[in-house]
């Protein structure tokens, strides 16, 4: 009796036929995996990036750096600075600020001029025409060069989005995706017109590498800038001006503002109380993440040929880890164990806040 298998047209291929097509697919397999992970060796650890000379360094450009007070966004001012652009500081904090401007202009290598200003703003005030007309004329006569968009807020510690606080999850996507479009709203047509510029969003582990419940408007935001500016890149590719994404993981930050329970969640702008880790989620300070980047523009690193345009993830560890990440797949998987985290870490803080409660 002939059996439905007998009637398939592989079961008259000869069995020899069959190893070498399926030797030539798993060659072809492994082949494809070694150039990948080869490009993310080479670019992460080995092949510079864009020069910043490319945007302005050294020749009168400036820099405009949003949430510039602390964390990344100040070390992104300062480096900046050093490589030869001006820098004008944006944040809401003006003795951070000012003390910024100071440490710029005392630490300008010798031979360089350097100007530095800064500027107050809250960037969730959407609607403060005062604060936004003096941003617009600060820049107007500015040749701008490079644009960091680093402003950003997360949430206070993890929560279900029907328990967050209506204000905080406002001020969240005021802030990390309305005020941001609105900054490089006003940056961008000076930089077409001058036909060059890099304009860099600060990403997150949040959103952008896995799912992150308990921080869900927060991880929206970072997924709307990647997608944000991956669409823009395609935009302007054309017209000499670079658009990308930085994504990071855990930072431990010497300079933050208030090291309480929001630096409990991953988000880039610190994660001081989580404490100093060897682990590869870590990058030990702000300096070597900045620096990283810088060396690499352009350069997706740990983010190469796993879809995500104009992403890039520079520093080694978090590079090495993004891509592990995309080659195991199951983002469902860590969406779970980031869920049980988060559960976890809302359940220390709130003790936190007791104890601190306990003590007034």
């Amino acid at each position: 009796m002939t059996s439905f298998l007998d009637l398939l047209p592989f079961r008259t291929i000869p069995s020899s036929y069959v190893l070498a097509t399926l030797l030539a697919l798993g060659t072809l397999t492994l082949g494809k995996f070694l150039v990948k992970a080869l490009g993310v060796l080479l670019q992460t650890f080995v092949l510079p990036g864009k020069s910043v000379k490319k945007y302005g360094a050294g020749k009168g450009a400036w820099a405009v750096v949003t949430g510039a007070s602390e964390g990344i966004g100040r070390e992104y001012a300062l480096q900046l600075a050093k490589k030869g652009f001006n820098v004008l500081v944006l944040a809401r904090n003006a003795t951070a600020l000012n003390a910024l401007v100071s440490e710029i202009t005392a630490t300008v290598p010798a031979g360089k001029s350097v100007q530095a200003r800064s500027l107050v703003m809250d960037f969730s005030k959407l609607d403060n025409a005062t604060q936004w007309s003096a941003f617009h004329t600060e820049i107007a006569n500015m040749d701008i060069g490079v644009l960091v968009n680093n402003v950003g807020r997360s949430h206070s510690y993890p929560a279900d989005f029907v328990d967050a606080p209506e204000e905080e999850v406002d001020n969240i996507l005021s802030i990390n995706i309305n005020a941001t479009v609105k900054v490089t709203r006003a940056v961008l047509p000076g930089m077409i017109k001058r036909k060059r510029g890099l304009i860099l969003s600060s990403g997150s582990l949040a959103g952008i590498s896995i799912v992150s419940p308990m921080l869900a408007p927060y991880a929206a935001s970072k997924a709307f800038l990647a997608s944000f500016s991956a669409a823009l890149s395609e935009e302007v590719k054309g017209k000499g001006i670079d658009v990308e994404t930085v994504n990071t993981y855990f930072v431990v930050f010497e300079h933050v503002e208030n090291p309480q329970v929001q630096h409990y969640v991953p988000n880039p702008e610190g994660v001081r109380s989580l404490g100093p880790s060897s682990g590869l989620l870590y990058a030990s300070s702000a300096q070597k993440v900045a620096s990283s980047y810088f060396y690499q523009i352009g350069s997706p690193c740990g983010a190469l040929w796993t879809g995500r345009p104009t992403l890039s993830t520079p520093y080694w560890s978090h590079s090495l880890l993004d891509w592990a990440m995309n080659v195991i797949g199951w983002k469902g998987l860590f969406g779970r164990i980031a869920h049980k985290t988060h559960i976890d870490i809302r359940r220390r803080a709130l003790r936190k806040l007791e104890r601190e409660a306990k003590k007034q």
